[in-house]
């Protein structure tokens, strides 16, 4: 076997690392190195992204106030697409399809804007520009934007209705680091329809951005398809579903709870003792939350037990640095007058919300054993 002589550049070589015995102070720098070097890979990507980003949203803009379409035929896109591909054969993000996203995503937010729906504080204002000796107004691309991929803003603006839904996925897609597959499936669960729909006392008990921002991680309906119960069952039975299915019932509360405990035994002075259903404690609102579960209507003394609860958890387990701890109760029905009035007075935060269960309804739709045979006995009449 000849040896490599050192002069050879290119060759491979082992790396040998002289002993040494890691300080305090080095393992820290380490990390922190390792932490920048990771944001600055992120910063890199972002601002790729970004370009890739700023330069569909200028060609959506120049197809659409050029009308090239008209000015060019309908084939113009098409050939295009061609004329840009042949100048850069290795790009990928130059097909016809794209090009026709471009144009239809820069035109859904033009449009969307021009409606001035509510919530388009976070667009840009329009600004004058020159297309040859024609001024016109255009829309510039906001920053928040540049945050999610193509892909993702393809499937958005394919999927939403009007402005306040595509924003409201963008910020879901920031806040929950959302893929592509997670986007559709919120965006099929209609996140957006059921968002809002829960009932709370948040405005008026909580700070500002605590309150809207605990707005946003509660819902109505929660979706419990994932459990497989029978058509008659008891709160316990409930209960012990979704806690056989944390995973599940995680996922479909949203991001940032972690699971704390269920049936804590509260004992008071006196030795009587409650049990909360289930604790959780949200990263993002840095506070607990107290799940109440519910299989059936809303009633006023719900409100009652769940603010006990919440006075409970705030006195025996809030820590120095969290947030007012938040009551979430899920039931079967609420009926919305009564939630308002019951909340009344109330001056913790508290939220009602509903779940659906589709097995269940499907099972309810089922025709009855009496049903069955009345209809053997019909037809064997018809017989």
């Amino acid at each position: 076997m000849t040896k490599k002589g050192n002069n050879e550049a290119n060759s491979p070589f082992f790396v040998n690392r002289d002993i040494m015995a890691p300080t305090k102070d080095y393992v820290e720098w380490l990390t922190d190195l390792k932490k920048r070097y990771r944001k600055a890979q992120v910063r890199a990507a972002v601002k790729v992204n970004g370009e890739i980003l700023r330069f569909y949203w200028s060609l959506g803009r120049d197809i659409m106030v050029k009308n090239a379409d008209a000015k060019w035929g309908s084939g113009f896109l098409k050939g295009l697409s061609l004329d840009l591909q042949k100048e850069f054969p290795k790009s990928t993000g130059l097909s016809l399809r794209n090009l026709k996203y471009a144009r239809q995503w820069y035109s859904f937010y033009y449009q969307q804007f021009t409606i001035r729906q509510p919530h388009v504080a976070q667009l840009p204002t329009m600004v004058a520009t020159t297309i040859g000796q024609q001024s016109v107004a255009q829309l510039e691309m906001p920053d928040i934007f540049t945050e999610i991929g193509w892909s993702h803003h393809i499937i958005i603006m394919s999927k939403a209705k009007d402005l306040d839904e595509a924003l409201f996925y963008i910020h879901k897609t920031i806040d929950e680091g959302l893929g592509r597959e997670d986007l559709r499936r919120f965006i099929e669960n209609d996140e957006y329809g059921k968002h809002g729909h829960a009932l709370t006392n948040f405005s008026e008990t909580l700070p500002t951005v605590q309150g809207n921002l605990a707005k946003e991680i509660l819902k109505s309906p929660y979706n419990f398809d994932f459990l497989q119960m029978s058509e008659k069952y008891s709160e316990r039975d409930f209960e012990d579903n979704l806690s056989r299915h944390i995973t599940d019932f995680l996922l479909e509360l949203g991001s940032g709870f972690a699971f704390v405990g269920r049936q804590k035994e509260l004992v008071m002075p006196n030795g009587k003792s409650y049990r909360p259903d289930m604790i959780f404690y949200h990263t993002r609102l840095h506070c607990y939350v107290v799940c109440e579960l519910k299989v059936v209507d809303f009633e006023p003394e719900f409100a009652g037990k769940l603010n006990f609860y919440v006075s409970a958890v705030d006195e025996l387990m809030k820590g120095e640095g969290d947030n007012p701890t938040i009551g979430l109760l899920i039931c079967k029905h609420k009926d919305d007058m009564t939630v308002e009035w019951s909340f009344r007075g109330i001056d913790r935060p508290l939220g009602v919300s509903e779940y659906e269960n589709e097995l269940r309804k499907i099972k309810e739709m089922l025709p009855s054993a009496d049903d069955i045979k009345a209809n053997l006995e019909a037809e064997e009449t018809k017989g």
